[in-house]
């Protein structure tokens, strides 16, 4: 029998590399992979970043965010930890079919879509949206660039546009709707 590094049984590494390959990463690890990705980008470190804290290297933190390497039970607590969230953390908003063994079928962002994996929580834009907003020290500016985010989304939603003093005192019918 051939081992390769570590012990493992060649024809088995083969053989579990071609199932993912021809089937795809499980649904599961492709959602912690995307957890563990919000989280650092979340906390402005870039995979080098993550790599060293964890003892591995960038190549192998790239396989857990995208769900072609399994995050063992030890490595899951060793994110927890450098990324300071519990490690239930990685598994909030599972969705009810990445319980079964179901696949991705690629990682690609239609192949995510399609697995209803695609969070815009997890991109990059977002994380830096959100730590440029905590960046705000000033409460009453980051209020309202919160009410004119919210505003704007709004309008491109087609819902109408109230007044921020408005939508805080609860009246409605207060300023109108802007078109």
């Amino acid at each position: 029998m051939k081992t390769g590094f570590g012990g493992q049984d060649m024809a088995r590494v083969s053989k579990r590399r071609a199932v993912v390959a021809v089937e795809g990463p499980r649904l599961v690890d492709v959602h912690v992979g995307q957890r563990v990705r919000m989280r650092r980008l979340f906390k402005g470190m870039s995979q080098s970043d993550l790599a060293r804290a964890l003892g591995l290297t960038f190549q192998q933190v790239q396989k857990y965010e995208r769900g072609m390497n399994r995050v063992s039970a030890s490595r899951l607590y060793d994110l927890s930890r450098v990324l300071e969230v519990p490690v239930s953390f990685f598994f909030d908003d599972l969705p009810d079919n990445a319980r079964d063994d179901a696949r991705v079928p690629s990682t690609d962002a239609v192949g995510l879509a399609e697995a209803g994996l695609s969070d815009p929580l997890a991109k990059r834009e977002t994380a830096e949206l959100v730590r440029a907003y905590y960046g705000i020290s000033d409460l009453t500016l980051r209020k309202r660039v919160y009410d004119m985010i919210k505003a704007l989304g709004d309008q491109a939603e087609g819902t109408p546009v109230l007044d921020p003093a408005a939508r805080r005192s609860g009246d409605e019918t207060k300023n109108g709707a802007h078109d």
